[in-house]
Order: structure tokens, then sequence, then C-alpha cells
């Protein structure tokens, strides 16, 4: 498999749209039972060495963890009290929603979630979703192979912030792996703005992260934004070259497939990063020692 491996939407859309929902099913587990956090930090997944991780979800006096293995192709329940359930991965996400929720009433844990999947456009409640139910192993796993190489990037792009950040997390709803810098300054959401978008853009932030792609937008891609828009962010020069802003999205977006054609992909997205980290911070008034630029500590990676 190629160092950053090819991820085309079309070929693989089916897999992508299945397995959104499956991942929907999961992340409402942790909406329904964390605490809720500013920004909606309780609510996302986080990659693993095998796929992506609930991390571990409060229950009565213990707690448990769903973790979506893209290895094996199943979703592994695991409670504190040592129990363990499996859930295959594969076919409609109505036999999916079903077999999880009664794997975790084998574990003990009762949980109501919101059936109908969030942030996207004609929604199917899951208990009657038939129409998403392909599951092809091996692009499920290729896209954790491109989110696995994302994430170690980021998580170095994240290391030098001395502020707030959120952690480099996936969420389920939007279907993309983000990070998140915060100046500790509030933010008035978008007028008419829905309970996501009023409880996430509550804050002055700087954002970027990777999206696989949607009807919308046919590409991966990574993206980056400041709220609220910087003035004149749309003219600021970001690097590496085919990065540009795209005004109907209201972000800077660099395709995927640029930066797999780069000499060194990974340095081409910490350029990225970094350079639209600077011009949205620069547009917002963000103090430059909020980015750390000493040497590290001996043994520090």
């Amino acid at each position: 498999m190629d160092e950053w491996p090819e991820l085309q939407y079309d070929s693989w859309r089916p897999t992508r749209d299945t397995l959104h929902m499956y991942m929907q099913v999961v992340g409402k587990l942790r909406l329904a039972l964390s605490p809720f956090e500013p920004q909606w930090a309780n609510v996302p997944l986080y990659v693993t060495a095998r796929g992506l991780t609930t991390s571990p979800v409060p229950h009565g006096s213990g707690t448990f963890d769903a973790e979506l293995d893209l290895f094996d192709h199943e979703l592994v329940l695991r409670a504190s009290d040592g129990q363990r359930r499996r859930v295959p991965l594969g076919g409609a996400v109505a036999d999916y929603y079903r077999a999880v929720m009664d794997a975790l009433a084998g574990l003990g844990v009762a949980v109501a979630v919101s059936e109908l999947p969030s942030e996207v456009p004609d929604p199917i409640p899951f208990p009657e979703d038939r129409e998403h139910h392909t599951y092809e192993p091996e692009s499920a796993q290729r896209f954790w192979q491109v989110l696995s190489r994302v994430d170690r990037v980021m998580k170095r792009h994240r290391a030098g912030f001395r502020g707030r950040t959120s952690p480099v997390h996936f969420f389920w709803g939007s279907f993309d792996l983000a990070n998140t810098r915060y100046s500790g300054r509030p933010a008035e959401p978008p007028p008419g703005s829905g309970t996501i978008m009023r409880f996430s853009e509550d804050a002055e932030q700087i954002c970027a992260g990777f999206w696989p792609g949607d009807a919308r937008t046919p590409f991966p891609a990574f993206f980056a934004y400041g709220y609220p828009r910087p003035e004149g962010i749309e003219r600021a020069e970001v690097r590496p070259a085919p990065a540009a802003w795209v005004e109907e999205a209201g972000l800077f977006v660099l395709p995927y497939d640029a930066v797999r054609a780069a000499p060194d992909p990974a340095a081409a997205v910490l350029e990225f990063l970094s350079t639209t980290y600077g011009a949205c911070a620069t547009g917002l008034g963000w103090s430059p020692d909020l980015v750390a630029t000493e040497p590290r500590p001996p043994g520090a990676a």
C-alpha cells in the first residue's frame, strides 16, 4: 500500500455512506451518556491502532467503550466489569443498529439514543435504514490507513499550541477529523443557527481538519477556517501552492491528492496547517505567543 494511500470518493462512496451511519450509531452512545462539554467535545471518536473508539463512556458506577475495529471489521463493546460483546460490520444499518442495541443490553447498558442521523441530507431513522447496506472491508480499512496518517501529522501540529485546544478527534456527524484552537474569547453563532452550530460556534476559534469527501465536495481534502471569519482572509497567501480559499464553503481547502503527490506529504500537510493558522490568527488578532517556539526538553519526540 502507498505511504499515503489513494482514496477516490466515487470508488468507495457506498461503503463510506454505510460506515458513516455505523459511526453515527456508536457516536450517539457518547452523546447520550457523557456529560456535555463546550463545543461538543464530549461526542467525537478517536483514531486507534485498529480503527476508531468512543474512549470510556460512563454508565452507572462503571464505564464501557466501543471500538470500530477496521482490521477484524467488527464493533467491539467492552465494559469495565470485564464483559465484552462483538457486532460484525456489514449489512443494512437497520440490522446493525438492532444488533448494537441487543449487545449493549447484554452488557447491562440501558441507553436511549436519537434514532435520526445528524448532519446528513434526507436522514433515515436507523431502525428503518436498509438503503445503506454496502460494506467493503478493503475500502473501510484503506480509509483508516489514511486517517491514521492524518492523525499523526495533526497531532504534531496540535502539540505546538499553548492555549486551549481540542484533541485531534473524529466528528461522526460531519464525518471529519479535526483539531480546533481557541483564543478564550466568546463569539456569537451565526443568525438562525440550529442546535449543533449554536453550541459549536459560540467561541472564537481556528479549526483545521480532513474530510474524505461527500456529495457536495466529491474528493478528500484538508480544510481550515477561522471563526468569526477574519476580515480579508480570502486574500491571504497560504501554502503549499495547491491550497486555496473556497468562497462557497468559507474555508481554505487543500486536496488530498495534492498532498499525495508532494515530495513529503506530511511536510505539505504541516505547511498547510501552519500557514492557514497564521493567516487566521493574524486576522483575528491572536497573540503570536500562543504558538510554542522553544526547544523541546531532552527525550521528547
